[in-house]
């Protein structure tokens, strides 16, 4: 018995590591550009569910005379309130003391994150530097360390107001647009797979890159809408997958980013004043972090949910989603996304196509985008739908045509 158990067990894992593969496959079938070479490469990674560097030091301060907020599980209304009764001494220790903490406590005061962010990055691209001339170390460990420190160095530009920022790993980051403080309208923009630090902003291509999303979409709201406050935040705030490998197929790292997000939420209700929930535009694989995330979002009004380059949300259909969302989707024609099967067998995949009539979300036209990361591209149908559903001017989005 034994001997079959772990047959068994052997024969279920071969089971799974075909239908990944056929998954991969079909992706690399039908894309002859990057994505299929980082398919071949593609890894599991390890999520990132813990609080970050100094929490353990931070928890264990009484310097106070009182407990600090627990990073782990304090209700961001308690960290707000908490903050509201220090000192401007008091707050100036604890971010000096505890960068990494401060700077990712949803509930924290924006400009004190700012702050807290700019001392983190600055101590991450020194540790980075001094990797990178260590001669002890190999070529590429050199290099790698090198690729960090510029990374590093240039979220530390004046103008750039960094969210959130951990180093862990492949290094998680978070950006805003516009005053977020006085936003009279906020977006959240929710990337996909290679989504980290070291693709956060990129020259070439920017669009795809979290950062540049961010900014297309802050530009479009500032062109449509000239006096209306707005902000956008490129979050990167959880371990996407690398590529098209395993973690891709399945919703093991948009559960554990799931929370993450909910919790970034809740940190907006306390810190920023829009006069609707922020919206949340959710990419790729990112639209399954949202949708593990949305049953758990409930607010006064719906929050505004759009989808785009969408492999599935892990459900049969937007109802599943609970009544805390409405859901736009869209998808266009040159998108290999479309390609990929929609459907959930023994945990991989993600299920119902959200652009399909059946799923019963609001499809929008997404006219003259082109391939995986085109949705914000200027000139195109995405893009201005994408700027009005953010202004809540719903009656000038337009829809897609009757499939």
């Amino acid at each position: 018995m034994p001997q079959q158990n772990a047959r068994s067990v052997q024969r279920r894992r071969r089971i799974k590591r075909v239908l990944i593969g056929l998954f991969a496959t079909t992706v690399v079938l039908v894309d002859t550009g990057a994505a299929a070479a980082q398919a071949a490469v593609g890894s599991e990674q390890l999520a990132i569910t813990t609080p970050p560097a100094g929490s353990a030091q931070w928890a264990a301060d009484h310097s106070l005379g009182r407990d600090l907020p627990d990073p782990a599980t304090a209700d961001a209304r308690d960290v707000a309130a908490f903050f509201a009764t220090l000192t401007a001494a008091q707050t100036a220790r604890l971010v000096t003391d505890y960068p990494l903490v401060v700077g990712n406590l949803d509930g924290a005061p924006l400009q004190l994150r700012y702050r807290a962010n700019r001392l983190a990055i600055a101590a991450e691209r020194d540790r980075a530097r001094a990797r990178a001339a260590d001669r002890r170390l190999d070529a590429d460990t050199r290099a790698r360390a090198e690729a960090r420190a510029n990374d590093s160095d240039h979220l530390l530009a004046p103008e750039r107001q960094i969210l959130a920022f951990d180093p862990r790993g492949r290094g998680l980051v978070s950006e805003v647009y516009g005053d977020l403080t006085t936003a009279q309208r906020v977006a959240v923009l929710v990337p996909g797979s290679d989504a980290d630090l070291g693709h956060f902003d990129q020259a070439v291509d920017p669009l795809r890159s979290p950062a540049g999303m961010g900014r297309a979409l802050y530009a479009e709201e500032q062109r449509q809408a000239v006096g209306t406050r707005t902000a956008v935040i490129a979050w990167t705030g959880y371990v996407t997958p690398a590529g098209l490998g395993p973690d891709a197929v399945t919703d093991r790292l948009a559960q554990a980013a799931a929370p993450r997000l909910t919790r970034l939420l809740a940190g907006l209700a306390v810190t920023s004043d829009p006069t609707a929930p922020p919206a949340l535009f959710c990419h790729s694989y990112g639209t399954v972090v949202c949708g593990t995330a949305a049953p758990a979002i409930h607010d006064s009004a719906p929050t505004d949910l759009v989808v785009f380059g969408s492999p599935g949300m892990g459900v049969a259909d937007a109802a599943d989603l609970g009544t805390g969302v409405r859901v736009w989707a869209t998808r266009n024609p040159t998108d290999w996304i479309g390609n990929v099967p929609y459907l959930e067998v023994g945990g991989l995949g993600h299920g119902a196509d959200p652009t399909s009539a059946a799923f019963g979300a609001i499809r929008l036209s997404s006219a003259g985008a082109d391939g995986h990361t085109g949705y914000l591209a200027d000139g195109t149908a995405s893009l201005r739908n994408f700027a009005d559903v953010a202004l809540g001017d719903y009656a000038d989005v337009t829809r897609a045509a009757r499939s």
